[in-house]
Protein backbone atom coordinates (compact mmCIF):
# COMPACT_ATOMS: atom_id res chain seq x y z
CA UNK A 1 0.00 0.00 0.00
CA UNK A 2 1.27 3.47 -0.92
CA UNK A 3 2.08 5.61 2.10
CA UNK A 4 -0.15 8.64 2.38
CA UNK A 5 1.64 11.88 1.54
CA UNK A 6 -0.53 14.94 2.15
CA UNK A 7 0.27 18.31 0.65
CA UNK A 8 -1.04 21.17 2.79
CA UNK A 9 -1.70 24.04 0.41
CA UNK A 10 -1.50 27.39 2.20
CA UNK A 11 -3.47 29.97 0.21
CA UNK A 12 -2.49 33.60 0.55
CA UNK A 13 -2.59 36.82 -1.44
CA UNK A 14 1.09 37.04 -2.33
CA UNK A 15 3.17 40.14 -2.81
CA UNK A 16 5.93 41.47 -5.05
CA UNK A 17 9.40 40.09 -4.36
CA UNK A 18 11.11 43.14 -5.91
CA UNK A 19 10.18 46.64 -6.98
CA UNK A 20 10.16 45.39 -10.57
CA UNK A 21 7.41 42.94 -9.64
CA UNK A 22 5.05 45.61 -8.28
CA UNK A 23 3.26 46.41 -11.52
CA UNK A 24 2.75 42.78 -12.68
CA UNK A 25 1.55 41.89 -9.17
CA UNK A 26 -1.02 44.69 -9.32
CA UNK A 27 -2.04 43.64 -12.81
CA UNK A 28 -2.63 40.06 -11.66
CA UNK A 29 -4.70 41.32 -8.75
CA UNK A 30 -6.98 43.55 -10.80
CA UNK A 31 -7.22 41.07 -13.68
CA UNK A 32 -8.88 38.55 -11.37
CA UNK A 33 -12.59 38.27 -12.08
CA UNK A 34 -13.19 37.97 -8.33
CA UNK A 35 -11.78 41.49 -7.90
CA UNK A 36 -13.09 43.22 -11.03
CA UNK A 37 -16.11 41.48 -12.45
CA UNK A 38 -16.02 43.09 -15.89
CA UNK A 39 -15.79 40.68 -18.86
CA UNK A 40 -12.65 40.30 -20.92
CA UNK A 41 -11.08 42.09 -22.70
CA UNK A 42 -12.39 45.05 -20.68
CA UNK A 43 -11.05 43.60 -17.42
CA UNK A 44 -7.60 43.19 -18.99
CA UNK A 45 -7.59 46.82 -20.10
CA UNK A 46 -8.81 48.03 -16.69
CA UNK A 47 -6.15 45.96 -14.94
CA UNK A 48 -3.48 47.51 -17.16
CA UNK A 49 -4.77 51.01 -16.46
CA UNK A 50 -5.09 50.55 -12.69
CA UNK A 51 -1.76 48.79 -12.26
CA UNK A 52 -0.02 51.53 -14.25
CA UNK A 53 -1.67 54.33 -12.28
CA UNK A 54 -0.95 52.76 -8.89
CA UNK A 55 2.59 51.55 -9.62
CA UNK A 56 4.65 54.50 -8.40
CA UNK A 57 2.83 54.93 -5.07
CA UNK A 58 2.94 51.18 -4.48
CA UNK A 59 6.67 51.13 -5.22
CA UNK A 60 7.25 53.87 -2.66
CA UNK A 61 5.35 51.87 -0.06
CA UNK A 62 7.19 48.64 -0.80
CA UNK A 63 10.48 50.55 -0.67
CA UNK A 64 9.63 51.32 2.95
CA UNK A 65 9.72 47.54 3.56
CA UNK A 66 13.04 46.96 1.86
CA UNK A 67 11.72 46.77 -1.68
CA UNK A 68 9.63 43.64 -1.32
CA UNK A 69 6.65 42.18 0.48
CA UNK A 70 7.43 40.01 3.51
CA UNK A 71 4.32 37.88 3.00
CA UNK A 72 6.10 34.89 1.40
CA UNK A 73 8.76 34.74 4.11
CA UNK A 74 6.04 34.97 6.75
CA UNK A 75 4.04 32.21 5.05
CA UNK A 76 7.12 30.00 4.81
CA UNK A 77 7.68 30.39 8.56
CA UNK A 78 4.05 29.40 9.17
CA UNK A 79 4.51 26.43 6.85
CA UNK A 80 7.59 25.19 8.71
CA UNK A 81 5.93 25.61 12.09
CA UNK A 82 2.77 23.83 10.95
CA UNK A 83 4.75 20.92 9.51
CA UNK A 84 6.53 20.47 12.84
CA UNK A 85 3.32 20.55 14.90
CA UNK A 86 1.28 18.28 12.67
CA UNK A 87 4.12 15.74 12.43
CA UNK A 88 4.03 15.41 16.22
CA UNK A 89 0.26 14.97 16.26
CA UNK A 90 -0.06 12.47 13.39
CA UNK A 91 2.65 9.89 12.93
CA UNK A 92 1.27 7.67 10.17
CA UNK A 93 1.00 10.32 7.44
CA UNK A 94 3.73 12.43 5.82
CA UNK A 95 2.90 16.13 5.46
CA UNK A 96 4.48 18.97 3.55
CA UNK A 97 3.23 22.56 3.31
CA UNK A 98 3.25 24.47 0.04
CA UNK A 99 2.61 28.23 0.00
CA UNK A 100 0.22 29.05 -2.87
CA UNK A 101 -0.02 32.74 -3.65
CA UNK A 102 -2.84 34.13 -5.74
CA UNK A 103 -1.14 37.10 -7.40
CA UNK A 104 2.62 36.48 -7.29
CA UNK A 105 5.15 33.70 -7.04
CA UNK A 106 4.81 30.95 -6.01
CA UNK A 107 1.42 30.96 -7.74
CA UNK A 108 -1.25 28.37 -7.02
CA UNK A 109 -0.22 26.52 -10.18
CA UNK A 110 3.39 26.46 -8.92
CA UNK A 111 2.27 24.93 -5.64
CA UNK A 112 0.23 22.34 -7.53
CA UNK A 113 3.26 21.34 -9.62
CA UNK A 114 5.48 21.20 -6.54
CA UNK A 115 2.99 18.99 -4.71
CA UNK A 116 2.80 16.62 -7.67
CA UNK A 117 6.61 16.51 -7.93
CA UNK A 118 6.72 15.65 -4.22
CA UNK A 119 4.37 12.77 -5.12
CA UNK A 120 1.51 13.86 -2.89
CA UNK A 121 -1.32 11.37 -2.69
CA UNK A 122 -3.82 14.08 -1.82
CA UNK A 123 -4.06 17.67 -0.62
CA UNK A 124 -5.60 19.76 2.12
CA UNK A 125 -6.47 23.28 1.01
CA UNK A 126 -6.00 25.70 3.90
CA UNK A 127 -6.57 29.42 3.32
CA UNK A 128 -4.64 31.91 5.37
CA UNK A 129 -7.77 34.05 5.17
CA UNK A 130 -9.66 33.25 8.40
CA UNK A 131 -12.85 34.89 7.12
CA UNK A 132 -14.32 33.59 3.88
CA UNK A 133 -14.93 35.90 0.93
CA UNK A 134 -15.72 35.36 -2.71
CA UNK A 135 -12.85 37.77 -3.42
CA UNK A 136 -10.17 35.80 -1.56
CA UNK A 137 -10.69 32.18 -0.56
CA UNK A 138 -13.14 31.44 -3.36
CA UNK A 139 -10.71 32.83 -5.93
CA UNK A 140 -7.87 30.65 -4.60
CA UNK A 141 -10.05 27.55 -4.53
CA UNK A 142 -11.04 28.16 -8.15
CA UNK A 143 -7.39 28.63 -9.13
CA UNK A 144 -6.54 25.32 -7.46
CA UNK A 145 -9.30 23.49 -9.31
CA UNK A 146 -7.87 24.79 -12.59
CA UNK A 147 -4.33 23.78 -11.65
CA UNK A 148 -4.62 20.35 -10.02
CA UNK A 149 -6.49 17.07 -10.21
CA UNK A 150 -5.19 15.83 -6.86
CA UNK A 151 -7.89 14.50 -4.52
CA UNK A 152 -8.36 17.15 -1.87
CA UNK A 153 -10.31 18.33 1.13
CA UNK A 154 -10.58 21.96 2.08
CA UNK A 155 -11.27 24.38 4.90
CA UNK A 156 -13.32 27.41 3.87
CA UNK A 157 -13.13 29.52 7.04
CA UNK A 158 -12.29 29.69 10.72
CA UNK A 159 -13.43 33.09 11.95
CA UNK A 160 -14.24 32.22 15.57
CA UNK A 161 -12.19 29.21 16.57
CA UNK A 162 -11.01 29.16 20.17
CA UNK A 163 -7.28 29.04 19.46
CA UNK A 164 -7.54 31.63 16.68
CA UNK A 165 -9.34 33.98 19.08
CA UNK A 166 -6.88 33.27 21.89
CA UNK A 167 -3.96 34.06 19.57
CA UNK A 168 -5.41 37.47 18.72
CA UNK A 169 -6.29 38.25 22.33
CA UNK A 170 -2.76 37.34 23.43
CA UNK A 171 -1.27 39.60 20.77
CA UNK A 172 -3.45 42.52 21.88
CA UNK A 173 -2.63 42.06 25.55
CA UNK A 174 1.08 41.72 24.85
CA UNK A 175 1.12 44.97 22.87
CA UNK A 176 -0.80 46.72 25.66
CA UNK A 177 1.50 45.43 28.42
CA UNK A 178 4.68 46.27 26.50
CA UNK A 179 3.41 49.86 26.31
CA UNK A 180 2.99 49.97 30.08
CA UNK A 181 -0.69 48.99 30.25
CA UNK A 182 -2.07 52.47 29.44
CA UNK A 183 -5.54 53.11 30.83
CA UNK A 184 -8.83 53.05 28.93
CA UNK A 185 -7.67 51.89 25.51
CA UNK A 186 -10.01 51.93 22.55
CA UNK A 187 -9.58 48.69 20.63
CA UNK A 188 -10.02 48.91 16.87
CA UNK A 189 -10.44 45.59 15.09
CA UNK A 190 -9.23 46.60 11.65
CA UNK A 191 -10.10 44.34 8.71
CA UNK A 192 -9.41 44.68 5.03
CA UNK A 193 -12.34 46.46 3.43
CA UNK A 194 -14.67 45.18 0.73
CA UNK A 195 -17.05 47.01 -1.62
CA UNK A 196 -20.53 47.10 -0.11
CA UNK A 197 -22.03 45.67 -3.28
CA UNK A 198 -20.02 42.46 -2.83
CA UNK A 199 -21.60 41.96 0.59
CA UNK A 200 -25.00 42.88 -0.82
CA UNK A 201 -24.65 40.02 -3.30
CA UNK A 202 -24.43 37.57 -0.39
CA UNK A 203 -20.74 37.50 0.49
CA UNK A 204 -20.41 36.47 4.18
CA UNK A 205 -17.13 38.31 4.85
CA UNK A 206 -18.56 41.12 6.97
CA UNK A 207 -20.65 38.69 9.02
CA UNK A 208 -17.60 36.52 9.62
CA UNK A 209 -15.52 39.54 10.66
CA UNK A 210 -18.22 40.23 13.25
CA UNK A 211 -17.90 36.65 14.51
CA UNK A 212 -14.15 37.10 14.86
CA UNK A 213 -14.71 40.34 16.72
CA UNK A 214 -17.09 38.67 19.19
CA UNK A 215 -14.79 35.69 19.75
CA UNK A 216 -11.74 37.84 20.53
CA UNK A 217 -13.65 40.57 22.36
CA UNK A 218 -14.93 38.23 25.04
CA UNK A 219 -11.34 37.34 25.97
CA UNK A 220 -10.34 40.96 26.65
CA UNK A 221 -11.20 43.34 29.49
CA UNK A 222 -14.92 44.11 29.43
CA UNK A 223 -14.37 47.79 30.20
CA UNK A 224 -12.41 48.41 27.00
CA UNK A 225 -14.26 50.17 24.21
CA UNK A 226 -14.00 47.93 21.13
CA UNK A 227 -15.08 48.57 17.54
CA UNK A 228 -14.85 47.05 14.06
CA UNK A 229 -13.45 49.14 11.22
CA UNK A 230 -12.19 48.59 7.69
CA UNK A 231 -9.05 49.71 5.89
CA UNK A 232 -7.42 49.67 2.43
CA UNK A 233 -10.27 51.14 0.39
CA UNK A 234 -9.58 51.42 -3.34
CA UNK A 235 -11.66 53.33 -5.90
CA UNK A 236 -14.89 55.35 -5.81
CA UNK A 237 -17.36 52.62 -4.81
CA UNK A 238 -19.03 52.53 -1.42
CA UNK A 239 -17.05 50.22 0.88
CA UNK A 240 -17.74 48.65 4.23
CA UNK A 241 -17.48 51.12 7.09
CA UNK A 242 -16.63 52.75 9.29
CA UNK A 243 -13.12 53.19 7.97
CA UNK A 244 -10.12 52.70 10.23
CA UNK A 245 -9.07 56.26 9.46
CA UNK A 246 -12.43 57.62 10.57
CA UNK A 247 -12.26 55.66 13.81
CA UNK A 248 -8.79 57.00 14.56
CA UNK A 249 -10.06 60.52 13.93
CA UNK A 250 -13.00 59.88 16.25
CA UNK A 251 -10.60 58.66 18.93
CA UNK A 252 -8.61 61.87 18.51
CA UNK A 253 -11.71 64.00 18.99
CA UNK A 254 -12.61 62.06 22.12
CA UNK A 255 -9.11 61.92 23.58
CA UNK A 256 -8.91 58.12 23.47
CA UNK A 257 -5.75 56.08 23.02
CA UNK A 258 -5.96 53.29 20.49
CA UNK A 259 -4.87 49.68 20.09
CA UNK A 260 -5.29 48.33 16.55
CA UNK A 261 -5.82 44.60 16.08
CA UNK A 262 -5.43 43.44 12.44
CA UNK A 263 -8.25 40.92 12.75
CA UNK A 264 -8.24 39.71 9.13
CA UNK A 265 -4.46 39.55 8.62
CA UNK A 266 -2.42 36.55 9.78
CA UNK A 267 0.92 37.82 8.45
CA UNK A 268 2.69 41.13 8.19
CA UNK A 269 2.54 42.86 4.82
CA UNK A 270 1.90 46.26 3.27
CA UNK A 271 -1.48 46.78 4.96
CA UNK A 272 0.03 46.31 8.42
CA UNK A 273 3.60 47.56 8.05
CA UNK A 274 2.82 50.65 5.97
CA UNK A 275 -0.87 51.48 6.28
CA UNK A 276 -1.22 50.74 10.00
CA UNK A 277 2.33 51.28 11.26
CA UNK A 278 3.26 54.35 9.23
CA UNK A 279 0.26 56.11 7.70
CA UNK A 280 -2.19 55.67 10.56
CA UNK A 281 0.52 56.04 13.19
CA UNK A 282 1.36 59.43 11.66
CA UNK A 283 -2.33 60.33 11.67
CA UNK A 284 -2.58 59.39 15.35
CA UNK A 285 0.46 61.54 16.10
CA UNK A 286 -1.00 64.53 14.28
CA UNK A 287 -4.25 64.09 16.19
CA UNK A 288 -2.31 63.89 19.47
CA UNK A 289 -3.81 60.59 20.60
CA UNK A 290 -2.63 59.60 24.10
CA UNK A 291 -1.17 56.45 22.53
CA UNK A 292 -1.35 54.44 19.31
CA UNK A 293 -0.46 50.76 19.57
CA UNK A 294 -0.68 47.98 17.02
CA UNK A 295 -0.98 44.32 17.93
CA UNK A 296 1.18 42.15 15.65
CA UNK A 297 -0.28 39.83 13.06
CA UNK A 298 -0.50 36.24 14.25
CA UNK A 299 2.44 34.96 12.19
CA UNK A 300 3.85 31.68 13.47
CA UNK A 301 2.78 32.10 17.08
CA UNK A 302 2.14 28.74 18.77
CA UNK A 303 -1.56 29.41 19.37
CA UNK A 304 -2.22 30.23 15.73
CA UNK A 305 -0.19 27.29 14.44
CA UNK A 306 -2.13 25.03 16.81
CA UNK A 307 -5.33 26.49 15.36
CA UNK A 308 -4.14 25.63 11.84
CA UNK A 309 -3.15 22.14 12.96
CA UNK A 310 -6.64 21.61 14.35
CA UNK A 311 -8.04 22.51 10.92
CA UNK A 312 -5.65 20.12 9.18
CA UNK A 313 -6.83 17.31 11.44
CA UNK A 314 -10.45 18.14 10.68
CA UNK A 315 -9.81 18.16 6.94
CA UNK A 316 -7.79 14.95 7.12
CA UNK A 317 -10.76 13.15 8.64
CA UNK A 318 -13.12 14.25 5.84
CA UNK A 319 -11.57 13.43 2.44
CA UNK A 320 -13.10 15.29 -0.45
CA UNK A 321 -15.12 17.64 1.74
CA UNK A 322 -15.14 21.43 1.97
CA UNK A 323 -15.94 22.47 5.53
CA UNK A 324 -15.76 25.27 8.06
CA UNK A 325 -13.98 25.22 11.40
CA UNK A 326 -16.97 23.40 12.91
CA UNK A 327 -17.56 20.99 10.05
CA UNK A 328 -20.93 22.53 9.21
CA UNK A 329 -22.25 25.75 7.74
CA UNK A 330 -21.55 28.82 9.86
CA UNK A 331 -23.23 31.54 7.82
CA UNK A 332 -26.91 32.49 8.01
CA UNK A 333 -28.98 31.44 5.01
CA UNK A 334 -29.08 34.95 3.53
CA UNK A 335 -25.41 34.68 2.58
CA UNK A 336 -25.79 32.93 -0.72
CA UNK A 337 -22.09 33.09 -1.56
CA UNK A 338 -21.20 30.94 1.45
CA UNK A 339 -19.66 27.77 -0.05
CA UNK A 340 -21.40 25.55 2.50
CA UNK A 341 -24.76 24.22 1.40
CA UNK A 342 -27.60 23.40 3.79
Amino acid sequence: MTARRVAIILFNLGGPDSLGAVRPFLFNLFNDRAIIGAPQPLRFLLAQLISRSREELAKKNYALMGGRSPILVETQKQAEALEAVIAKRIGNVTFKCFPAMRYWRPFVKDAAKAAEKWEATDAILLPLYPQYSSTTTASSLAAWRRASKLPCSAICCYPAGARFAEAHASAVLEAWRKAGSPPNPRLLFSAHGLPQRVVDRGDPYQWQIEQSFSAVRRLLPAEWDARICYQSRVGPLKWLGPSTEDEIRAAGQEGAGVIVCPIAFVSEHIETLVELDIEYAHLAERLDLPFYLRAPALGATPQFIDALADLVERALAAPGKLQSETGSRLCPAKYGLCPQRG
